[in-house]
């Protein structure tokens, strides 16, 4: 089971709270997913490419992650909106992908200050961890212009 795996938590839970939060993850998540895969493409390199897509598969696990929280604290589905435009330009793409990483991580540790749950507390922390080492591949792919 990947570390995102299943999450359970009953309905009576002080963490429904965070159902605004999760849904932005959840776009956020979704929007990263689409934008990632159309930078993959303009990649100048094979290794920048196969980066960037192995990123993607990280935004995959946490789009998974926090849908099913979601729909456990709150027993309805999100269906994921993109909520951001996609960079056209492969340079302009890993700096707002950059900025966008370092603003998600400081996002990600607020929600799991919130959370009331260990283990959702714990998963928050680890996502957040994530999309903190996100940002830095982000940096070097950006200094290797």
């Amino acid at each position: 089971m990947s570390p995102y795996g299943f999450y359970y938590r009953p309905a009576a839970s002080p963490d429904t709270a965070l159902a605004p939060d999760l849904i932005k993850s959840i776009n956020g998540e979704y929007s990263a997913i689409i934008c990632y895969e159309q930078l993959a493409k303009l990649a100048p390199t094979e290794d920048a490419k196969t980066r960037i897509l192995e990123i993607r598969q990280d935004e995959l696990k946490h789009l998974q992650f926090f849908s099913q929280v979601y729909t456990h604290l709150t027993s309805q589905t999100h269906k994921p909106v993109q909520t951001e435009t996609c960079a056209k330009e492969y340079k302009s793409g890993l700096v707002a992908s950059f900025k966008d990483e370092q603003e998600t991580v400081d996002f990600y540790l607020g929600i799991s200050d919130r959370a009331q749950d260990p283990y959702l507390k714990e998963q928050l922390r680890r996502i957040a961890m994530d999309e903190q080492n996100h940002a830095v591949w982000f940096l070097y792919l950006m200094n290797q212009q």
